[in-house]
C-alpha cells in the first residue's frame, strides 16, 4: 500500500484512510507493507523515522525519502513528488531483487499521479495486480488555482499523462465517490473492476473523541452554531459563508458561524469577517477529538465549496454525518447533491450565493423538528455507509479476489 499522505503513530494531522485499511488487511491475514514518505505533508517537516510509534505495528511501515516543500501549491512540491516517485521505483527494485515475489498486489492512492504511475508500471512489469484508490482528480482540481488558457494545458500535461498511464495499467479502481471510481474509464477502453468506498471515519473513535472533549466546547445558551470544518483554501467557499453569516444573523441574532481549520486564505477571511462584522469565530486547526466535540455541539454543518470545485464527496462528510446534524451543501457535484436529497440529511443551495445560503441557515435555525429529523438521518447514513469498520471490507474483498 503506497500513500504520501497518511497520519501515522501519534501524529496529530493527516488522513487515516490508508492506516486503517492497513490495520484491517492485517487483521484479515494479509502481510502488509505501508509505504509512505519521510516527509509529513501537514507538518511540512521530515519525520524521525526511528521513533517507537512507527514500530511494532500489525503492518510494516516502509519510509521512502522525499525532500519536502513549504507550500501546498508550488514547484517545490511538484519536484518533491517527482523525487519520491523516483525513489519509490528504487525501493520496489530493491524489494523485488531480494525476492521475485515480494508483493502479490500493489494498492496506491492517486493523486499524486507520478507516484501512482510508478506503482502501476512496477506492478505491470511484475505481472501483479495494481489497484488505484482515486481520492481526487489531478489536474482537474489544479485548475482551481491556475486556469490560464494554453499555459495551464502545457503545465498540467505531465499530470494528465501520468494519470492516463496509471489508469491504463490498473487492474481495478476504488473511488471515494461514484464519480471518482468511474474516472479511469475516460483514459482506457477496457472495462475494469470498480468499487465506491467513501473516505468515512471510525465512528467509535469519533464518538469517543466527542465525549472526551465535550467539556472543552463552551456553547452559550440560545446560540445557533453553524460549523464548517476543513481547509481554508481555494476550493472551499468560506467567503460566501461569512457573508451569509452576516445576513442570517441580521434576521436571527442567535446565529454564529464556527470555522474549524486553517489554510492559505485564513488571514484574508479574518479581515473580511472583521470588516463586515460577521458573527464568525475562527477556531483554527482543531485536533480530531476537539473537532468531533465542536461538530456534536453545533446545530448545522456546512459543506461549502465554490462552483468550479472538482471535489465530489470530501473527506469531512463522514464526520459531519457522524455528528448527527443537518447539513447545508453548496457543492455542485451532481452525485452528492442527489445523495443529500435522497438520503434526507440536508439541503442543497447554489454555490457562491450568500442570500440563498443565509435563507437556508435561517430556515433550519427556526425549525427544531426538521433539524432533528435531518440529524437523525445523517447519523443513520454515517453508520450505514461511512463507518470504515464496515465499509472498508469492500476493499478487503476486492483485494482478496484479485490475489486469489
Amino acid at each position: 500500500m503506497v500513500t504520501q499522505g497518511v497520519k501515522l503513530g501519534d501524529e496529530e494531522r493527516g488522513y487515516t484512510r490508508f492506516r486503517f485499511l492497513a490495520e484491517l488487511l492485517a487483521r484479515e491475514g494479509f502481510e502488509v507493507d505501508l509505504v509512505t514518505s519521510t516527509f509529513q505533508h501537514w507538518d511540512k517537516a521530515q519525520r524521525d523515522t526511528t521513533r517507537a510509534c512507527y514500530q511494532d505495528l500489525p503492518y510494516r511501515i516502509q519510509f521512502v525519502y522525499e525532500p519536502g516543500y513549504k507550500r501546498n501549491l508550488d514547484f517545490a512540491r511538484i519536484n518533491s513528488h517527482r523525487v519520491f516517485a523516483s525513489n519509490l521505483r528504487k525501493f520496489f527494485a530493491s524489494r523485488f531483487s531480494d525476492s521475485t515475489c515480494a508483493y502479490d498486489l500493489i494498492y496506491s492512492e492517486i493523486p499524486p499521479n507520478d507516484m501512482a504511475r510508478a506503482c502501476a508500471e512496477v506492478a505491470a512489469a511484475r505481472h501483479i495486480p495494481y489497484v488505484a484508490d482515486v481520492n481526487d482528480l489531478w489536474p482537474e482540481a489544479m485548475r482551481m488555482a491556475a486556469d490560464i488558457p494554453v499555459l495551464s494545458d502545457i503545465a498540467f500535461a505531465p499530470f494528465a499523462r501520468d494519470a492516463k498511464r496509471a489508469y491504463e495499467l490498473m487492474s481495478a479502481a476504488v473511488g471515494t465517490s461514484d464519480e471518482y471510481a468511474a474516472r479511469p474509464a475516460a483514459d482506457r477502453e477496457q472495462p475494469y473492476e470498480r468499487r465506491t468506498v467513501y473516505v468515512g471515519n471510525q465512528l467509535s473513535a469519533f464518538d469517543a473523541g466527542a465525549r472526551k472533549r465535550a467539556a472543552d466546547v463552551a456553547k452559550p445558551e440560545g446560540e445557533i452554531w453553524v460549523t464548517y470544518a476543513g481547509m481554508l483554501g481555494a476550493s472551499y467557499d468560506i467567503a460566501t459563508l461569512i457573508d451569509a453569516a452576516k445576513l442570517a444573523n441580521a434576521a436571527d441574532g442567535r446565529i454564529r458561524v464556527k470555522l474549524l481549520g486553517d489554510g492559505p486564505d485564513r488571514k484574508a477571511l479574518e479581515a473580511q469577517a472583521l470588516e463586515t462584522g460577521a458573527p464568525v469565530d475562527f477556531v483554527g486547526y482543531a485536533p480530531y477529538e476537539l473537532m468531533a466535540a465542536y461538530l456534536c455541539a453545533s446545530d448545522i454543518t456546512v459543506n461549502s465549496l465554490v462552483k468550479t470545485a472538482a471535489q465530489s464527496i470530501v473527506t469531512k462528510i463522514g464526520d459531519y454525518l457522524a455528528a448527527g446534524k443537518p447539513m447545508i451543501n453548496t457543492g455542485s457535484s451532481p452525485e452528492f447533491r442527489s445523495k443529500v436529497e435522497a438520503d434526507g440529511f440536508g439541503v442543497n443551495v447554489e454555490a457562491e450565493n450568500a442570500p440563498e445560503l443565509a435563507s437556508a441557515i435561517i430556515a433550519l435555525a427556526d425549525d427544531d423538528v426538521h433539524r432533528a429529523e435531518m440529524g437523525a438521518r445523517a447519523r443513520a447514513i454515517a453508520e450505514e455507509q461511512f463507518d470504515q469498520e464496515q465499509s472498508y471490507r469492500t476493499i478487503v474483498e476486492l483485494i482478496d479476489k484479485l490475489t486469489a
